[in-house]
């Protein structure tokens, strides 16, 4: 059995055709093998597994909430505990890399939500954190823009850093036992930006890809640890098109590429990252094989894309020197793909 990658879907309760979490097995020739179900459930759209045990955490995006599940093998899932309440559209979750909370962000309502976790990984308490602020409201009188609170991100110096997709907002936070998510500062994003997904480059830099203005912004923090906008590039190398919406940005592991997933026109963009991660620029624009790039993994030497309106994960080799996708090795069919997190290697 090859390395193992859960996939989330959407169910019939939001229109898709898929059945629950999934599991599929990553060959040493770069190709997918679906090893089946490994849990029914309904549109879990989002997944993260926990550092130290062997659980895995979804939300379920109509459903509006947050469940664990318990491997029982090594590519079974079981419910762990009953489902916690979340907000609308919750659409991702992240875990603290000491194991101590997760963290639920919800589209619909722009809820941030932390649930801190006992030595087990069961789920013990639920804190909602302060609301977000437009930074750019306007006024009296102005049309309100709606709160959508997209993405959280572990930063290694424990503090959490969440995107507000509506607000054009990042949000760094800390967390305090028994209090949740306090905030530390705040990063403002060019307006109508949309900042979406991000990813951390070794060198201390966040990438933030931005859904509507289809770029990437790039946060460094000063001295003393304040998040500030160093630059705002074009993600795609030819420009976007009419229709187009960002989704996922992955960093390869030597972190000398970056790679967007654009909706719409169906492509992933690739961009170069310089040495200390401080700097970047669009290479190529790549057909992603698809129908809806959702989100994508990337591996050493692989780039999998996963399609949710095509119900299929394209699998592309990543050239060693120019990062670039060559043609695709493989295509595997399942159904409405959502996410793709590559499972923990010490297995259960």
């Amino acid at each position: 059995m090859g390395e193992l990658i859960w996939t989330g879907c959407y169910t019939a309760d939001r229109d898709g055709n898929g059945d629950g979490i999934g599991v599929l097995s990553a060959g040493a020739d770069g190709k997918l093998t679906s090893l089946g179900l490994a849990v029914k459930a309904n549109s879990p759209s989002f997944l993260a597994e926990h550092p130290k045990v062997p659980v895995v955490y979804a939300v379920a995006e109509e459903g509006r909430s947050l469940r664990a599940y318990r491997r029982t093998g090594s590519t079974e899932l079981e419910p762990f505990g009953e489902p916690w309440p979340a907000g609308e559209a919750a659409c991702h979750v992240a875990v603290d890399p000491h194991g101590r909370f997760v963290v639920v962000t919800c589209w619909g309502d722009g809820q941030v939500i932390l649930y801190e976790l006992d030595s087990d990984g069961g789920i013990t308490s639920r804190i909602s954190a302060e609301a977000a602020v437009d930074p750019y409201d306007a006024g009296p009188g102005g049309e309100a823009r709606p709160s959508r609170a997209h993405a959280s991100l572990m930063l290694p110096d424990g503090r959490v850093m969440t995107t507000d997709l509506g607000h054009d907002l990042l949000r760094v936070w800390r967390f305090v036992a028994g209090e949740g998510l306090v905030t530390d500062h705040l990063v403002v994003l060019p307006k109508d930006s949309g900042p979406r997904h991000m990813a951390h480059h070794a060198g201390g830099t966040v990438f933030v890809v931005t859904e509507y203005s289809i770029e990437v912004a790039a946060v460094r923090a000063n001295p003393d640890g304040i998040f500030e906008l160093a630059a705002v590039v074009q993600a795609s190398a030819n420009g976007a098109l009419d229709g187009d919406s960002a989704a996922e940005i992955g960093l390869s592991p030597d972190g000398r590429h970056a790679y967007v997933g654009v909706r719409g026109s169906n492509r992933i963009c690739v961009l170069g990252v310089n040495h200390d991660g401080s700097a970047l620029k669009p290479l190529a624009d790549i057909p992603s094989g698809g129908n809806w790039p959702r989100h994508h993994v990337v591996r050493e030497g692989w780039l999998h894309v996963a399609h949710e309106r095509s119900n299929d994960v394209v699998t592309f080799r990543l050239d060693p020197e120019t990062g670039l996708p060559d043609e695709p090795v493989s295509h595997m069919e399942t159904g409405s793909p959502t996410a793709l997190i590559a499972a923990r290697r010490d297995g259960i």
